[in-house]
């Protein structure tokens, strides 16, 4: 699987709670506020701003599309160019008082628009991810013990294993939150999925999937018996590249409010359009989910007609 970027799925689940928090934010003295926005908010250094190539590659966008938001923003006042002291060539894009005022704000919407929904669940695919996301979040004062994190898959290793899924998320998750490992290194496999299954919520609030070169998502495989399992929530696969997996099935994750593709490479050009069209001859054009969003790189999105 490519690597998801942390910092669109937030925005996602944002967007997954959405309405509530733009409205917020409108409320407080932002009635241009955009879920867009985040992409530049989510990666700009607070205090001492970031260059602009800098932006682009941390929120995995194009030098051009970075520049056309910056401008936006700019435009809006919330942040301004000024002279790079250690680059005489470069500009650092850099927060106005307005912009500060802005990113404290997008927290306290949060805590509205959790509070209304009582709780928020999303699940997690593997990858190696950029967790800085994690990190930055943990400094607002959000209420993180009403938020549920779950894992939509998992290989079968040791704890702390370097491939483990799991190894890569504990260290940065912000206190408070209700983290739901699988329960990899139990003996009995199918009893311990049986529990894990136990534990989920009724109907995620947002999935993050991402996509194999050989179109597999989740730990749902081409070729497993585990694709065709619908009277189970969690299934153990059998051995896929070396590992076995814990995975959730697709009756998961149909029932989700919102799922959300983050592929990368070049390797998945050939197999986006096939998962944009639907089609089930892999794992991943059969999910069903209601509401789907795919966010692709260039590369991945090289054979995509528009």
């Amino acid at each position: 699987m490519g690597e998801p970027d942390l910092s669109r799925l937030l925005l996602e689940a944002s967007r997954v709670l959405g309405a509530e928090i733009v409205a917020g934010l409108q409320e407080r003295g932002f009635p241009d506020a955009r879920p867009g926005h985040a992409a530049l908010f989510m990666h700009i250094d607070r205090r001492w701003g970031t260059r602009l190539t800098d932006l682009a590659r941390r929120a995995r966008m194009t030098k051009q599309g970075m520049m056309l938001l910056v401008d936006d923003l700019e435009t809006r006042g919330y942040v301004r160019r000024v002279p790079d002291t250690d680059d005489s060539r470069a500009k650092m894009v850099r927060l106005t008082a307005r912009g500060r005022r802005f990113v404290a704000e997008v927290a306290a919407a949060a805590r509205e628009a959790i509070a209304a929904h009582g709780r928020f669940t999303f699940a997690l695919s593997g990858g190696r991810s950029p967790w800085a996301m994690f990190r930055d979040l943990a400094d607002e004062d959000l209420p993180w013990e009403d938020v549920g994190i779950w894992q939509v898959d998992e290989r079968v290793a040791p704890d702390d294993d370097p491939d483990r899924n799991l190894t890569s998320v504990v260290p940065v998750i912000p206190s408070g939150v209700d983290l739901r490992p699988m329960p990899v290194t139990e003996p009995d496999l199918e009893a311990a999925a049986e529990r894990y299954a136990a534990s989920l919520p009724e109907a995620f609030g947002l999935v993050h999937l991402g996509m194999g070169d050989d179109g597999h998502t989740a730990s749902l495989v081409p070729g497993d018996p585990v694709l065709d399992v619908t009277d189970r929530d969690v299934a153990v696969t059998g051995e896929y590249r070396g590992l076995r997996r814990m995975t959730v099935t697709y009756p998961v994750l149909d029932r989700a409010g919102r799922a959300l593709w983050l592929i990368t490479g070049s390797d998945k050009a050939p197999l986006v359009p096939r998962l944009l069209a639907g089609d089930r001859s892999i794992p991943a054009g059969r999910v069903a989910t209601a509401e789907q969003l795919v966010v692709a790189d260039s590369a991945a999105a090289a054979e995509v007609v528009p």
